[in-house]
C-alpha cells in the first residue's frame, strides 16, 4: 500500500485518504481505525489530530502510519496495532496473548460494581482474567475490595499484573496461573465470584471476523458446542467457593440466556435473579446467589406449603367433588 506522491500529505487528508481505502476493506469503523492508527503513529492523542488537520505529516510518521493501516487492512484489530484498549474510561495494554476488552463486558462489571458497593470489604473472584480489565476495573471502582485473578496462560496473567501496576490496584489483586477453580486453596471462598468466561459456540467460530478468528487466542473465546463447555464446568464448582449471600456474574452470549439459566437450575444451588440486559437490549449477564441459612430455610418452608396446597387441591374428596 502507498499513498500517492503528487501532493502535499496533510493530517487530514491522511484521514480522509485511508477512511475511504480501510471502507473499501471492509472496516467496520474506518474513521476512527484511521485517527486512532494516525496519532500512534504521531505519537499524539486523537483529539489533538483535529487541530492539525492542515499540517504537513513528516514522512517518518507516514512511514509509520503506512505499516499500520496496511496491517489493518489484513485484518489485525487496531487494538493490538497500538498496543491498548480503553475500558469503563480506563486504559489497559493489550495483546495477541489476550482477548481485546469489549464494552458488552462493562455490562458485567457496572453490575459487580452496583452489587457489591456497600460491601464493606467484598471478596472477589475473576475467572479467566485475561488483560486484568474486569479485576483492575472492580479494584479501581471498589477501593476496600480484594480480589483474586485466575487465568490459564501465563502470557496473560504478565499483561493483567502490568496492568494492574499501571492502575495503582497490584496491592489488592493476586494473580493465579491455572485453569478455573484448580489453583485455588480448598478453603477458599468469596463474597462474588465475576466471570467473562469462552462462550463462542464452535458452530459460530467459521462466521467471526478475520479479526477474532485469525489474531485473538481461540482459548479465550471458544466455548465447544453450543459454548458453553467451559460455563457448564464454572457452573458446577462456583457454589462451593461463595460464602453465604455471595453471587455468581457470569456474561453469556447473547442467545444463551435460556440455556445457561437451566443449567443454573439443574447443577447449581445457587438461586437465580433477573437477567442484567446491555445497552443494546441484549441479554449479557447472569447473576445467582447463594442463599444465607436463614433465606433458604425460609425457601424451604416456602416450597414445602405449596408443595402441600398442591396436594390438597388435588387430594382424592377434590378430584371426587370435581367429578359431580
Amino acid at each position: 500500500m502507498a499513498f500517492p506522491t503528487e501532493t502535499v500529505w496533510t493530517f487530514g487528508r491522511l484521514l480522509q485518504w485511508t477512511t475511504r481505502f480501510l471502507t473499501e476493506r471492509g472496516a467496520e469503523t474506518p474513521r476512527l481505525d484511521a485517527e486512532v492508527l494516525l496519532a500512534h503513529a504521531q505519537g499524539c492523542r486523537r483529539i489533538d489530530l483535529y487541530t492539525r488537520f492542515d499540517e504537513p505529516a513528516s514522512e517518518e510518521v507516514r512511514d509509520r502510519f503506512r505499516q499500520l493501516v496496511r496491517q489493518r487492512a489484513e485484518g489485525c484489530p487496531v487494538a493490538y496495532l497500538v498496543g491498548r484498549k480503553e475500558f469503563f474510561s480506563l486504559e489497559f495494554e493489550v495483546d495477541p496473548a489476550v482477548l481485546i476488552p469489549r464494552p458488552s463486558t462493562e455490562t458485567l462489571v457496572a453490575e459487580s460494581i452496583n452489587r457489591l458497593r456497600a460491601w464493606a470489604e467484598p471478596t472477589i473472584l475473576d475467572v479467566g482474567t485475561g488483560s486484568g480489565n474486569i479485576a483492575v476495573t472492580l479494584a479501581k471502582y471498589l477501593p476496600t475490595a480484594r480480589i483474586t485473578a485466575v487465568d490459564i496462560s501465563a502470557a496473560a496473567l504478565g499483561l493483567a499484573q502490568r496492568n494492574a501496576e499501571r492502575h495503582a490496584v497490584a496491592d489488592r489483586i493476586t494473580f493465579l496461573h491455572g485453569d478455573l477453580f484448580t489453583p485455588l486453596p480448598c478453603h477458599a471462598s468469596f463474597d462474588a465470584i465475576v466471570s467473562n468466561p469462552p462462550y463462542i459456540a464452535d458452530e459460530e467460530l467459521p462466521h467471526l471476523p478475520i479479526g477474532v478468528r485469525q489474531y485473538e487466542p481461540e482459548i479465550a473465546y471458544r466455548g465447544g458446542p453450543g459454548g458453553l463447555t467451559v460455563v457448564e464446568r464454572l457452573i458446577r464448582q462456583a457454589a462451593d467457593f461463595l460464602r453465604p449471600s455471595g453471587y455468581l456474574l457470569l456474561e453469556i452470549g447473547a442467545a444463551q440466556e435460556q440455556p445457561v439459566r437451566r443449567l443454573i437450575e439443574s447443577l447449581s444451588p445457587l438461586h437465580l435473579e433477573p437477567t442484567i440486559y446491555d445497552t443494546d437490549r441484549h441479554p449479557r449477564v447472569l447473576v445467582a446467589r447463594r442463599l444465607s441459612p436463614a433465606e433458604a430455610a425460609r425457601l424451604g418452608k416456602f416450597h414445602e406449603q405449596a408443595i402441600s396446597q398442591l396436594a390438597t387441591v388435588n387430594s382424592p374428596q377434590d378430584r371426587e367433588a370435581e367429578a359431580l
